[in-house]
């Protein structure tokens, strides 16, 4: 593949970064909380299956729940203790889910997976199966169903954007653990039998870049490309990285695979090499948690089922009593919750705490047919005439408007001056469209 000189897509928009008050912060690892409550889907395809019972004991590193079937993923208990609890309950900030819930017992004893030395492609994809690794930037999809695709690949892309506001977990890891996450994205490119991983990073972080270059020069690597993307929202999602990088278009409803990409996340590198080289499964993450509303911005090491509220208080609290947002994720994607009883999953890179100053509290009025929301849709779409189609409850002119090829970035409501809630619109469009089916 050529690599393009001119490192964007078309659209899009630019928010203010919000990174300064934590993208200098080093990693802490927090200490593990006294209970976890792991939830068995943390991933998409079906929830896991739990295979420990109330009242065993179980390692750090232990599974305690198996994929089930291949579009899923194992879980493994993120400290030693014994299980009080397997049921259902709303952990997460995408509903109910079964949980299992363990009592640390102060511990930490932990097993691990043999260490693979030189690995095929095949034994790669098996470990990073069985460590339950997925991709740990977005939605959770399972890396071991991406290094299988049925369409032939001739590129790798590793997505180190990070064009979110506000998180700053990727670049940290890029620049404390650069040697992992290049060996982790050169053990990817193995699993899919390339000779070239392209990791695209805004230029906006030149100290990881350096730090990228410097590594690959010191150790003679030659398949490793750092291509330097135009800072720019939403760069960092997956079809417009892919064009950005490659200037392929993924067809409306394909998959990256379709166009000969695979693109996976600086997070999942990392877990990668952790898998195959220290055997270490999948079970603690490094996140963010930021924001006006928090006393101490850091960038943390969190065991996976650590509740947030146990968070939070690990960086101090609230910094004032007018917090009005506490988001699971950046503020253009992220998810709203209502306090801090949730866990952390393998996908939840930050916690962002807003007070009114940061938080977009204006109330929705009437659409002005203005068309900025157009003018920044990065999937070229009309976000105006699918919210007044859904306001008719006409669902099939949703679909005539492209409501499917919405990529969800928030574009649209971050733009518009009229305070809509398109994100919403879309997201609901949809859930009543495959409800209809």
């Amino acid at each position: 593949m050529e690599v393009n000189l001119n490192y964007t897509f078309k659209r899009g928009v630019h928010p203010n970064s919000s990174k300064s008050a934590s993208k200098n912060k080093p990693i802490e690892r927090m200490p593990a909380p006294e209970k976890v409550s792991i939830s068995l889907a943390q991933h998409i395809g079906k929830p896991a299956m739990p295979i420990v019972n109330v009242g065993d004991y179980v390692k750090a590193g232990q599974l305690i729940a198996q994929a089930d079937g291949f579009v899923s993923a194992n879980i493994y208990s993120s400290v030693s203790g014994t299980v009080e609890s397997i049921s259902e309950m709303r952990a997460t900030p995408m509903g109910k889910s079964a949980h299992i819930v363990i009592a640390n017992d102060g511990q930490y004893d932990a097993v691990t997976l043999p260490i693979l030395e030189n690995p095929t492609k095949d034994e790669i994809i098996e470990r990073i199966k069985v460590a339950g690794i997925v991709g740990m930037g977005g939605a959770g999809f399972p890396t071991h169903v991406k290094l299988m695709p049925k369409d032939k690949v001739d590129t790798l892309i590793i997505n180190a954007a990070e064009c979110e506001p506000y998180i700053t977990c990727d670049h940290r890891i890029m620049l404390e653990y650069t040697e992992q996450f290049v060996e982790g994205a050169r053990l990817l490119m193995k699993a899919l039998a390339l000779d070239k991983v392209y990791i695209g990073v805004e230029t906006n972080k030149p100290d990881a870049i350096d730090a990228i270059k410097a590594y690959v020069l010191d150790k003679n690597i030659t398949d490793v490309v750092v291509v330097p993307l135009k800072p720019k929202y939403p760069q960092g999602a997956e079809k417009q990285l892919i064009y950005a990088v490659t200037k392929r278009k993924v067809p409306v409803g394909g998959l990256p695979a379709a166009v000969g990409c695979v693109v996976d996340n600086v997070h999942t590198a990392l877990s990668t090499y952790q898998a195959v080289v220290e055997g270490k499964p999948l079970y603690e993450r490094v996140m963010t948690v930021t924001g006006e509303g928090i006393k101490e911005a850091k960038n943390l090491l969190v065991r996976t089922g650590t509740l947030y509220d146990k968070v939070l208080e690990y960086c101090g609290g609230f910094s004032s009593d007018n917090v009005v947002k506490l988001i699971s994720g950046g503020p253009m994607m992220g998810i709203s919750v209502m306090n801090g009883e949730c866990a952390t999953t393998k996908t939840t890179s930050c916690l962002l705490l807003l007070t009114p100053n940061g938080a977009n509290l204006a109330d929705p009025t009437e659409c002005i047919n203005c068309s900025k929301c157009a003018s920044v849709c990065p999937m070229n779409l009309m976000p105006m005439f699918i919210d007044s189609a859904l306001a008719n409850a006409d669902l099939d002119t949703t679909i005539k408007y492209g409501v499917l090829s919405c990529i969800e970035c928030g574009c649209c409501a971050f733009i518009c001056p009229a305070a809509r809630p398109l994100v919403q619109t879309m997201k609901l469009a949809k859930k009543k469209i495959k409800e209809r089916k």
